[in-house]
């Protein structure tokens, strides 16, 4: 379940953990720390790694309130998309559930990192959709 540091990702969090608990499952909570194609992977980006650390442990908290284990990952990656396809393949992940704005874009439903997600994870992909706004 990839997360960001904002109240949808903790409604996601309370949406993958209700279906874990009543299937008795676990939760692998990731965030990506996206670095720009300009810096190498490996850069310090001390902000984003410390938002990244708070809402796994805010995930944590949801999770643990329902009775939920929680594997918290931070990854980094040019592309939060293929990185989310990517820890899925690797976990072998039964569901992968994501909470999303609808693109403002009249072609396109969600943004490229949902997108992404949708047509490569290697398992069933979960959206809770907000309204347009």
């Amino acid at each position: 379940m990839p997360l960001l540091a904002d109240e949808e990702s903790e409604t996601a969090v309370a949406l993958a953990a209700e279906l874990a608990a009543d299937r008795g499952s676990r939760i692998t909570a990731v965030v990506v720390v996206e670095v720009p194609p300009a810096l190498p992977l490996e850069a310090h980006m001390f902000e984003e790694e410390a938002a990244a650390k708070r809402a796994l442990e805010e995930a944590r908290a949801i999770a643990y309130a329902r009775g939920v284990d929680v594997r918290a990952r931070v990854l980094r990656a040019r592309d939060a998309g293929e990185a989310i396809v990517e820890e899925a393949e690797r976990s072998q992940a039964d569901l992968v559930v994501l909470r999303a704005p609808r693109s403002r874009r009249r072609w396109r439903v969600f943004g490229k990192t949902v997108e992404h997600v949708l047509r490569h994870a290697p398992c069933r992909v979960m959206v809770d959709a907000l309204p347009r706004g």
